[in-house]
């Protein structure tokens, strides 16, 4: 089986519309979340959300014209021009050009997106009903569809290789990388843009979130407060907005241009619940049967991981994953320590699990521990694990990381990056 690194990396998140600052600020311990500035919130049990902030591109801001017109993006939907924006940075950052015909072919390209163009849905929906069907938009259809990211960018950057999209809820981020590993294995492309976007704050979504009881409610007042992933005191979690994409490239590949070599995808394992909609498994088995199907492609064991990014949403599922990854550890969970970036930039929902395994990466290459914040009384049992508690840790000589993302409709996913 070919060999799958990662090459190129771009993140658009609601601390900063880049990586580098991103980055920084995540292990600063800052936090994107605010009250929600998209529309009235005067009728709203949650108020509070982690929204990318716009700007003229200066101290971390998203500038959307250093993306695309105008004219275009009233064509689509802000998570096709946050998917786009990731793409770009990814593309950039690896170097990677395509220059003949045959580049065009073997290079492809697998994103998704959780809910896709929801904003989009209930502008039109309420234009339908006040103006009437001559008024809904011809570009409608296509600024909602979640793989007209893919479609997008393949046109922007001639992407004649796979083009695919998928949508499996919040584990979306992390089975786009897997499946998009598992193409250039198969020989199907040698290079792939992956991973996930989502902008879905919108009145429609933040309701329905907010009415499945999803959502913190008690922190409106103190917004950088509500995301507190494993703390006892935890009542939902903070959806976000941004796009995490990754250029993977196989390993020969990418020697043989040169390129900078991130880390290699060496486990991925999936798994279904089969048990509720919304609702994981109380057994955790999901989880762990994901990681355990992860370990098994990798060839390594538990010993070998220095961290674990964790999905760790804030919610009831944080202890099942956290007895899930308690069993599949063992003795080396002592050896390891796990975190939710969740506490900083919310959870981000299709886009969670590519800008996840993102900061996973960074952890390993930088040797620094993002921190779960608001971790201030750890629930009842969590005193097993290094949770990186409110601030950030140095761990230096990180091998492999793992990053989880479990989905409504029982959908989970476990990935494993190495240093090459």
């Amino acid at each position: 089986m070919r060999r799958v690194v990662v090459t190129g990396m771009g993140v658009v998140s609601p601390l900063a519309a880049n990586l580098e600052l991103t980055w920084k600020r995540l292990i600063a311990g800052q936090s994107g979340a605010g009250l929600i500035s998209k529309f009235d919130i005067s009728d709203m049990a949650a108020k509070v959300a982690c929204e990318v902030p716009w700007g003229d591109g200066t101290d971390g801001t998203f500038d959307p014209d250093a993306y695309m017109s105008l004219k275009d993006r009233k064509r689509i939907d802000d998570f096709i021009l946050y998917g786009v924006a990731a793409c770009d940075m990814a593309l950039a950052d690896s170097g990677w050009e395509i220059k003949t015909d045959e580049d065009s072919y073997r290079t492809g390209i697998l994103t998704g997106a959780g809910i896709g163009g929801l904003p989009g849905i209930e502008a039109e929906s309420i234009n339908l009903r006040d103006r009437g069907p001559r008024r809904v938009s011809p570009h409608f259809i296509p600024r909602c569809l979640i793989n007209l990211i893919s479609g997008n960018v393949s046109i922007r950057h001639n992407l004649r290789g796979p083009n695919h999209a998928i949508v499996t809820a919040c584990a979306t981020g992390t089975h786009a990388i897997g499946d998009a590993a598992r193409m250039i294995m198969l020989d199907d492309a040698d290079v792939m843009l992956c991973g996930g976007a989502e902008a879905s704050i919108c009145k429609v979504g933040v309701s329905g979130f907010m009415q499945a009881k999803a959502l913190s409610t008690k922190y409106n007042d103190e917004p950088t407060k509500a995301s507190r992933p494993y703390d006892r005191d935890r009542d939902g979690f903070v959806i976000g907005e941004g796009s995490g994409m990754l250029v993977l490239e196989e390993y020969e590949h990418a020697k043989k241009r040169g390129a900078k070599i991130y880390a290699e995808v060496v486990g991925y394992g999936l798994s279904g619940d089969a048990h509720h909609v919304t609702a994981p498994a109380p057994d955790g088995n999901g989880a762990f049967r994901a990681m355990q199907a992860a370990f098994k492609r990798s060839n390594l064991t538990p010993a070998d991981i220095g961290y674990v990014n964790a999905h760790g949403t804030a919610t009831m599922g944080d202890g099942l994953e956290y007895g899930a990854v308690e069993r599949i550890f063992g003795d080396d969970i002592k050896t390891m320590a796990m975190s939710s970036t969740k506490s900083s930039i919310g959870h981000l929902l299709g886009a969670a699990g590519s800008t996840e395994a993102i900061f996973s990466i960074m952890a390993m290459n930088e040797g620094a521990l993002p921190p779960t914040l608001n971790l201030e009384n750890p629930d009842v049992g969590m005193d097993t694990i290094n949770l990186v508690a409110l601030e950030a840790q140095q761990k230096t000589g990180i091998k492999a990381v793992l990053s989880n993302s479990f989905g409504f409709g029982g959908t989970n996913a476990s990935i494993i990056l190495a240093k090459v």
